[in-house]
């Protein structure tokens, strides 16, 4: 018999609590639905922090070639990936677990040690999706504030505070370097310090998701702390640098109990044969990477002399985008996300992380960074 609706409880009242409490993750408007909405034509995209230049060409041959082989399952170990990351890192194929992104290994990692009677400690500011794949388990997400907006580093993560959080039932503590939307980044030195103090019952999750352009700032490469920390978990992605957003292929680098239980948990075929593929080759091509890192540095260099001009003030980064505030005019950063809009410029407001005064505008090429700059001084005009 089927349940009577008339009370208003649909099936969605099915699921647990703490999956309906849930506010799904917003994302960065598509350039198609821009179109629909408001007929705009000649679209730019600086919401995603994508990388304007594209993949390598080794990666874009290797994905083209693999094509023929999509009416197999792919390679549910990723071994071929795994040996390529494996010598990358100088780790064993055994501390790798492969990912639909990197945020399929959030997900994986609160599912593994997250339940209703644990917790997890997380920055003011820090990425969204820590938030979500933790409120899913049903545990409790202790949110440490941020530092002060007028610190060295604005709204970077207070890492004493962060470790004061810290009880006997947290299991995981998140730790972006640098963070998104913020852009703040924590400091080598003080990184080590918190890892020598963080109890052995908690895993330490370093999202260096925007690693290649952060070490323009010295920020740590956490792969070589693995040996030191076993509760140390670092995820890496190939959608930042690399341009592969599209194909969906992360990785977490961690002690090798810890990549067991993640593997158990993955689901067996979760990256696909042209992302295995592309992967692969685009770790034999450091070029690639580093005209990325050179165009954001020429980027923000474009950014810095304009738009301060215009009262905006852009917060210090080791991404490939800035935090604005955009406020000076009068204006919510949600304002001029919709003004930019109807010039044919997305970029992504941040109201809902509690910055209403901002947007994350991503570094592009020099004439999308311009059509950026033309924008929004019409706008705040």
């Amino acid at each position: 018999m089927g349940r009577d609706m008339s009370t208003g409880a649909g099936p969605g009242s099915l699921a647990v609590p703490a999956v309906q409490g849930i506010s799904p993750y917003v994302i960065g408007k598509p350039i198609s639905e821009l179109t629909r909405e408001l007929g705009v034509t000649e679209i730019i995209k600086l919401a995603s922090n994508e990388n304007p230049l594209g993949p390598s060409p080794l990666a874009l041959a290797a994905a083209q070639a693999s094509l023929a082989d999509t009416l197999l399952y792919p390679d549910g170990n990723g071994f071929d990936l795994k040996e390529a990351l494996a010598r990358h890192h100088g780790v064993s194929a055994a501390q790798i677990t492969l990912g639909n992104g990197s945020n399929d290994l959030l997900v994986l990692l609160a599912e593994a040690f997250l339940d209703g009677s644990r917790n997890a400690v997380i920055s003011q500011y820090a990425f969204a999706i820590y938030g979500l794949v933790v409120q899913a388990t049903g545990a409790a997400a202790k949110i440490t504030a941020a530092l002060p907006v007028d610190s060295a580093m604005p709204n970077g993560h207070d890492l004493q505070a962060m470790l004061a959080a810290i009880d006997a039932e947290t299991r995981l503590v998140f730790i972006a370097n640098p963070n998104n939307p913020t852009g703040s980044w924590v400091d080598d030195a003080a990184l080590r310090r918190f890892l020598d103090a963080v109890p052995d019952t908690t895993l330490v999750v370093l999202d260096e998701a925007y690693f290649e352009y952060a070490q323009r700032m010295g920020c740590t490469d956490g792969s070589t702390l693995l040996s030191r920390h076993p509760n140390l978990v670092v995820l890496r992605t190939f959608s930042k640098a690399h341009a592969l957003a599209g194909l969906r292929v992360g990785y977490a680098l961690s002690h090798p109990e810890v990549a067991n239980i993640l593997n158990r948990v993955r689901a067996p075929f979760n990256v696909t044969i042209p992302a295995l593929a592309a992967a692969a080759a685009a770790l034999n091509d450091a070029q690639q990477a580093a005209r990325a890192v050179a165009l954001v540095e020429a980027g923000l260099a474009q950014f810095q002399e304009a738009l301060p001009a215009l009262g905006v003030r852009l917060f210090p980064s080791a991404g490939n985008f800035v935090l604005a505030d955009v406020s000076a005019g009068g204006l919510s950063g949600q304002q001029v996300y919709e003004g930019l809009l109807r010039h044919g410029v997305i970029v992504r407001p941040v109201g809902g992380y509690g910055l209403p005064r901002c947007v994350r505008i991503t570094i592009g090429t020099a004439g999308q960074n311009q059509r950026l700059i033309d924008a929004l001084r019409q706008c705040l005009a």
